[in-house]
């Protein structure tokens, strides 16, 4: 005898692993098409290529080319003649509204 706390308990079971199972099938598509993205040079050929696309637009492409930082590079502390630079980083903060009913910004 299975008693309905018990089938409530399978239910809610199968209907989280099918909705797990639905969000990794279609993140796993996303990670499949970014992995299959076409290696493109920074030269003076990808201006052309951009205005030829549909929309003005490339979707999932992987860019290769030097770097050139804009005031010094970063070097490394701990191997030698490793550098890097830092990308430049667009941070917005949302406006903080009080709210009275639940008491919290």
């Amino acid at each position: 005898p299975i008693t309905p706390g018990e089938l409530l308990c399978l239910g809610s079971s199968l209907a989280f692993s099918g909705l797990f199972y639905y969000l990794y099938r279609r993140k796993a598509s996303v990670v499949a098409r970014v992995q299959e993205a076409p290696k493109l040079q920074v030269d003076d050929n990808l201006p052309a290529l951009v205005s030829a696309a549909d929309g003005r637009c490339l979707p999932y492409v992987a860019l290769e080319g030097i770097v050139l930082p804009a005031k010094a590079a970063l070097t490394s502390h701990y191997h030698d003649g490793l550098q890097g630079v830092i990308q430049k980083l667009l941070l917005k903060e949302h406006r903080l509204i009080w709210n009275s009913l639940a008491r919290s910004w």
